[in-house]
């Protein structure tokens, strides 16, 4: 079997008398043209012209949406917003993590005036949160985690021990009982694994 070829957006593909289009293509000037990046694909049935399609592979087109639940892992905070990279979408896991912010004023639902982000996330945490938008080509995703479900699910102490959470702002540490504040999501039981 020879290797599989991939093509781009606008690629000649062969002529309209070597085949016949399929889908991810379009004709033009006598030629059939990729429509999509993905690999081509000859289909010939009772010795009639093959039928000539672009496939995308599926996985790798999956990409977050305004409204999904993503899980990601926070990268680096400051007093205005914190970096999170997107591992999952829903429960699947991405092939290669996206960029994701959280700004201040959408980390809660209420009082964002007193909202302070090193006291609601720290770097390696995990959280979920909700895409708002998709930003634009310079930014990243923008997510928010203004609702109870929402928020920090795993975090570790300094002591490198991971907490659990006793209230809606706070996580203590089970081997040295020390607090610290969070904005800790009230987990759903569709997440709790057992």
């Amino acid at each position: 079997m020879a290797p599989a070829r991939y093509c781009v957006p606008g690629e000649r593909l062969c002529s309209l008398e070597e085949g016949t289009p399929g889908s991810g293509t379009y004709t033009r000037h006598g030629s059939i043209f990729a429509s999509l990046a993905g690999c081509l694909v000859k289909k010939s049935e009772n010795g009639k012209l093959p039928v000539i399609s672009v496939m995308r592979d599926a996985e790798s087109q999956f990409l977050p949406d305004v409204g999904a639940t993503v899980t990601c892992k926070v990268c680096s905070i400051n007093s205005r917003f914190a970096k999170v990279h997107i591992l999952y979408v829903g429960s699947t896991p991405l092939k290669s993590p996206f960029r994701g912010t959280i700004r201040r004023e959408d980390i809660r639902a209420t009082e964002k005036d007193k909202v302070e982000v090193y006291k609601s996330f720290r770097p390696g945490d995990i959280v979920l949160a909700k895409v708002i938008s998709l930003g634009d080509a310079q930014s990243n995703y923008l997510l928010t985690t203004a609702e109870n479900e929402l928020g920090v699910v795993v975090a570790h102490s300094e002591a490198g021990i991971q907490m659990v959470p006793v209230s809606w702002c706070e996580m203590q540490c089970p081997s040295t009982h020390g607090k610290e504040l969070r904005k800790v999501a009230r987990v759903q039981p569709q997440f709790l694994q057992t």
